[in-house]
């Protein structure tokens, strides 16, 4: 009894590192795209110090995990829980290396007029910042039906990216001078669609942990 009580306190602190790091890509995905939007080089600088907490949070949950399986021994559900802690924090920590990505764009094109108003960058992240909530809620609930919302989510993600590249190739043929920058803002959109097949990857995961059988949620 002692020890399946441990065993569930240091489940639940992976649960709470989870959704941590969750809120944590969440803020930092927000904040460097208005630091793009607006051209904050503080607030992206913010945001790469920042980093530095993530990869600490997902560190302690492979600590954790470790012990937990070397010391308890777990096996069925019990340990498929500590599989999926450990995957989804590494989606969640590439996750955040992508957001910190947008953010260092804001720093490399610093002093630049944005060659255009943002439109389907801030319209990506939006969607993207619902779906890394809803892929941390599907699992801390272990809900099926909103971890297979994320690949419905994911394409319209796409199709906003598939959107932005096209207008941004037709602006570099209009605008030869705008090339560096455009090319830039594409990387950006490529950043975000990224997150959002990770948040994807995580909604896979819930489903691993709930039934054993791990679904292609990105096909």
């Amino acid at each position: 009894m002692i020890r399946r009580l441990e065993f569930d306190k240091n489940l639940e602190e992976l649960r709470s590192l989870l959704r941590e790091m969750g809120e944590h890509v969440i803020n930092a995905l927000e904040g460097a795209v208005l630091s793009l939007q607006h051209q904050d080089t503080t607030r992206a600088q913010e945001i790469v110090a920042a980093d530095i907490r993530l990869n600490a949070m997902e560190e302690k949950i492979m600590d954790i995990g470790s012990r937990l399986i070397i010391t308890q021994q777990p096996v069925a559900k019990d340990l498929r829980r500590i599989i999926v802690a450990f995957k989804i924090s590494s989606d969640l920590e590439r996750m955040g290396d992508l957001a910190l990505d947008v953010a260092k764009v804001t720093l490399r094109i610093q002093g630049q007029e944005l060659i255009k108003p943002l439109v389907d960058i801030p319209r990506m992240a939006e969607i993207v910042k619902l779906m890394t909530k809803e892929a941390i809620t599907a699992y801390l609930d272990e809900n099926t039906d909103l971890a297979h919302k994320m690949a419905l989510d994911d394409d319209q993600v796409d199709h906003l990216y598939s959107a932005m590249i096209n207008e941004l190739y037709s602006y570099m043929i209009k605008k030869p001078d705008a090339v560096s920058q455009a090319m830039l803002l594409t990387l950006v959109g490529r950043y975000i669609e990224r997150i959002a097949d990770h948040a994807t990857n995580i909604g896979e995961s819930v489903v691993y942990l709930v039934t054993g059988k791990r679904p292609d949620l990105n096909r």
